[in-house]
C-alpha cells in the first residue's frame, strides 16, 4: 500500500530561509559563514546544495535543520519559525519534523533493522505504526532483512536502513549530508535513485549537501554556494552542467 507523507503546514514551501546570516565569533576573529541567504524549497522536491570548501554548505544545512541558529534572518520549516526557538522546542521539531541521513549510518549495532527504524518513534514518545514501518522497509529494499543486524549488512544496505529511519516519522524535510560519501559508485547511485523514487512516489522533500556532480544530477535543482552567498541555481541539472558551473564558480 502506497502512503503519501502528510504535513499540517499550509502553502507550498516545505522550507524557507529569509535573509539568513550566520556569523561565528566576534570582532576581528569573527567569521561569516552565511550572508543574507534567501531561498524557498517547494514540497515534494529534491534539492542539492554544492559549493567549494568553506562556501557555507554545512552551515546552510545546520541552520535549515535547526541544528544551529542564524545570527539574523528567518528559517521556516513549513509554518514553524525556527530562528529564536528555545533548544527544547527545537529538539522536538527536529525529532518530529526533520529526517536526517548522514555519511555515517549511525545504526545501533545491538538492534535489528526493524528495531533501528522503530527506535525513532519510540524515542519521540509515539506509537510505532507497524504497517508504515513495513512499507518503508519494503520501499528501501530491506523488507526481507528486517531481522538482520547492521554487522550483517553492506554499507549500501545500512544506508537504506538509515533512510527508512529518517522517514518513519513522516518528516517535513529529509536533510542528507553527503549520503553517498562512504559508498562505491554503483551503490551510491542506487541510494540516489531511492531518494528520487521517494520524492516522486511519496511527495517527500529532500535537501542534500554533496560535492559530487553526478549525485547532484539526481536532484530537481542544485543550489550553488560561494563565500556564504547563493551563487546560482540550476534546474533539471546534468552532471556535466554541474561540473562546468563548479569549475567556473570562482568567476560567478
Amino acid at each position: 500500500m502506497s502512503r503519501a507523507l502528510t504535513t499540517t503546514s499550509v502553502g507550498t514551501s516545505a522550507l524557507r530561509l529569509e535573509s539568513v546570516t550566520k556569523t561565528y565569533g566576534s570582532g576581528e576573529n569573527s567569521v561569516t559563514a552565511l550572508r543574507d541567504v534567501s531561498i524557498a524549497l517547494d514540497r515534494g522536491t529534491f534539492t542539492a546544495v554544492m559549493g567549494p570548501s568553506g562556501s557555507g554548505k554545512s552551515t546552510f544545512l545546520h541552520c535549515a535543520a535547526g541544528l544551529d541558529q542564524p545570527t539574523s534572518g528567518s528559517v521556516l520549516l513549513g509554518d514553524v519559525e525556527l530562528a529564536g526557538m528555545k533548544e527544547a522546542a527545537l529538539t522536538a521539531v527536529r525529532r518530529d519534523r526533520v529526517g536526517f541521513v548522514f555519511q555515517a549510518y549511525n545504526l545501533m549495532s545491538a538492534l535489528t533493522v526493524e528495531e533501528n527504524v522503530a527506535l525513532v518513534p519510540r524515542l519521540s514518545g509515539h506509537e510505532v505504526d507497524r504497517a508504515w514501518l513495513r512499507e518503508l522497509l519494503g520501499r528501501v529494499g530491506m523488507g526481507d532483512r528486517a531481522d538482520r543486524r547492521p554487522s550483517q549488512l553492506s554499507g549500501g544496505q545500512q544506508q537504506r536502513v538509515a533512510i527508512a529511519r529518517a522517514l518513519v516519522n513522516r518528516p517535513e524535510v529529509v536533510m542528507a549530508d553527503e549520503p553517498t560519501g562512504a559508498l562505491d559508485t554503483r551503490t551510491g547511485r542506487q541510494v540516489l535513485e531511492l531518494f528520487r523514487q521517494l520524492v516522486l512516489e511519496l511527495g517527500q522533500t529532500v535537501l542534500m549537501v554533496t560535492h559530487d556532480p553526478v549525485a547532484a544530477s539526481y536532484a530537481d535543482s542544485v543550489v550553488f554556494l560561494a563565500d556564504g552567498r547563493i551563487a546560482g541555481r540550476m534546474h533539471h541539472p546534468t552532471a556535466a552542467q554541474v561540473s562546468e558551473f563548479m569549475t567556473n564558480l570562482g568567476e560567478v
